[in-house]
């Protein structure tokens, strides 16, 4: 009896360990880099002289940070978090479905989670989406390339906190 239990007892060791070696490695967004993204944001938007609520969020479309500029219509701080999170949950740009209604696709309106209008980016690192920024509050075309300049500082700003 001795025996089969150690025998049994060395199987579930081998075996628990076969499964930890197995589970993937998955990167997140830290706060740190959140602030780096937003702080890159807002510096284009201040550039332009534009008033934008910045949104970023998580892999799953949590809300990690926000930003509200001075003067910016409140209105604008529900649809720039809707864009980052169509960006980070659908793996794409928010524009992809605005595209989509404008072309004739009204189906895309009707897709959990999403806001289709231009400015959600999502954020990725080694190729996987970590999260995305929204922007909202000025044109269309506006609030996509201040988000994409705050997606273009995530990687400088994660690859600072690797050191």
């Amino acid at each position: 009896m001795r025996q089969i239990i150690m025998s049994f007892s060395l199987a579930l060791l081998f075996l628990s360990s076969v499964v930890i070696a197995d589970l993937p490695v998955k990167n997140v967004l830290t706060l740190d880099a959140a602030n780096k993204i937003v702080e890159a944001a807002e510096a284009e938007a201040m550039k332009r002289g534009a008033t934008v609520v910045i949104a970023v969020v998580d892999d799953g479309g949590y809300l990690i940070l926000l930003e509200r500029l001075d003067d910016t219509q409140v209105a604008s701080v529900d649809v720039a978090i809707g864009k980052a999170r169509t960006a980070a949950i659908f793996r794409r740009p928010s524009k992809v479905f605005e595209d989509q209604v404008r072309e004739g696709r009204i189906a895309a309106i009707a897709l959990p989670g999403a806001t289709p209008l231009q400015g959600g980016i999502p954020i990725l690192y080694n190729g996987k989406v970590i999260g995305a920024i929204g922007v909202s509050g000025n044109t269309p075309q506006e609030d996509e390339d201040i988000a994409k300049a705050g997606a273009a500082a995530a990687a400088q700003a994660i690859k600072g906190e690797k050191k």
